[in-house]
């Protein structure tokens, strides 16, 4: 009996990891990317650092799944963070972890991942066709056959299908694992952008670009509370972007009638921060009120708030009435924005959606065809920003590639 044979479809991170630990087992492996270098989403991963994974022990890492948090306790428990640092540490990667458990590259570079990823697919002796953009995939026999675009066919015993979501279809994630799913028989739960920019109904564009600390962003629809977030947010052209804007959308993508919430002061509540206003007020009664709130808010949005509030910017403090004031108040706890959409697949992180969870083992393996298993964003799961959904690639990779061995008696 000759090796096991093991086609990958596609070369990011869980197909790079797959094959990787399949080729270290002994399985002759190949792995097809259409791209002409493997990890072209990779690449621009956490602004081009490449933030890695969420350094958590796996329970605290599942509270910040959105999508599929079952299905992946098996995955993520047997592989979580601690073993991927362990995979690039041992590759040569000098890893740090930052504020909120983001673990990136010493060097600061995605291409440092890139690098590590081919150099372990070489040193494993893994098969990788560039360029090989695969048109099909079918069942033959007991296994498995490929189709490329270059009239090419590649046979195997097990398939992989990791070929990303639909977000930056730039970096070639163009939802082409969906169409092979959907091809060998399989569900596909539909797909939304996550981890975006909200789009808001009022227009921001006079703060664009302006960047705010320690602020909360919460999300109603009329059903109640759907997400609330803490921590750093970015206006963009069109709405509302950062952290917590994006985590945000991962909660909202589906739904509708969503109104979002800007606690701007979110350390003060009602009472202290009325106290507060009314100290302001009164050190700079003769000032004009578009120069009296400086302590509290950056001078755009200051502007931004009071048009919001009817007030005019020359008014003088000693002439704002109480009902003025209160509207400040109320707004600065409060500065409502009406949801028109969730950016894009082309802005958007992750892709929410994908192969139904519920046609797939724990081990990713396929109900429906033995020997067929999904890895990565293709798959229904997805969380928050922060690495968790590039633990979810290597945690899902690393299930089948255990599995497969399994199956195939190797070591």
């Amino acid at each position: 009996m000759g090796a096991v044979k093991v086609a990958v479809v596609g070369g990011g991170a869980a197909g790079c990891l797959a094959a990787t630990l399949l080729a270290r087992a002994g399985a002759e492996v190949v792995l097809l990317e259409k791209n002409a270098r493997i990890g072209r989403k990779i690449y621009i991963t956490g602004k081009g650092r490449c933030n890695l994974t969420a350094d958590f022990p796996p329970r605290e890492f599942l509270d910040k799944v959105v999508r599929g948090e079952k299905f992946l306790r098996s995955a993520v428990w047997s592989f979580p963070p601690e073993q991927t640092k362990r995979f690039f540490e041992e590759l040569g990667v000098e890893l740090v972890t930052e504020r909120g458990g983001r673990v990136f590259p010493a060097s600061q570079k995605s291409v440092t991942i890139i690098d590590a990823l081919s150099r372990a697919l070489a040193e494993a002796g893994v098969r990788l066709r560039l360029g090989a953009e695969v048109t099909g995939v079918s069942r033959e026999g007991d296994g498995f056959e490929v189709a490329l675009s270059d009239g090419s066919r590649v046979k195997s015993d097990f398939l992989i299908i990791a070929t990303g979501g639909r977000s930056y279809p730039s970096t070639g994630s163009t939802g082409d694992g969906y169409m092979f799913a959907e091809a060998l028989g399989h569900s596909v739960v539909k797909t939304v952008p996550s981890l975006a920019a909200l789009i808001t109904e009022e227009s921001v564009s006079d703060l664009k670009g302006l960047s705010l600390k320690n602020v909360r962003l919460t999300a109603k629809d009329a059903g109640g509370t759907l997400a609330s977030e803490f921590g750093e947010m970015l206006f963009a052209d069109r709405g509302l972007s950062g952290p917590i804007a994006l985590s945000v959308s991962a909660r909202v993508n589906r739904a509708s009638g969503v109104r979002l919430e800007l606690d701007l002061k979110p350390a003060l509540d009602r009472e202290k921060l009325s106290a507060r206003l009314l100290r302001e007020f009164s050190e700079r009664q003769n000032s004009d009120i578009g120069n009296a709130m400086r302590a509290l808010l950056p001078a755009r949005l200051e502007l931004y708030l009071l048009a919001r509030a009817g007030i005019k910017p020359d008014t003088k403090v000693n002439s704002v009435t109480r009902a003025q004031r209160g509207a400040i108040e109320a707004l600065l706890k409060c500065l409502p924005f009406g949801l028109r959409l969730v950016a894009p697949f082309e802005e958007a992180v992750v892709t929410s959606g994908g192969v139904s969870t519920k046609e797939l083992t724990p081990a990713c393996m396929s109900r429906l065809v033995p020997g067929l298993y999904f890895v990565g964003e293709v798959i229904d799961a997805d969380a928050l920003t922060g690495g968790y959904n590039m633990q979810i690639a290597f945690s899902t990779a690393a299930a089948a590639a255990r599995d497969i061995c399994k199956h195939a008696g190797l070591a």
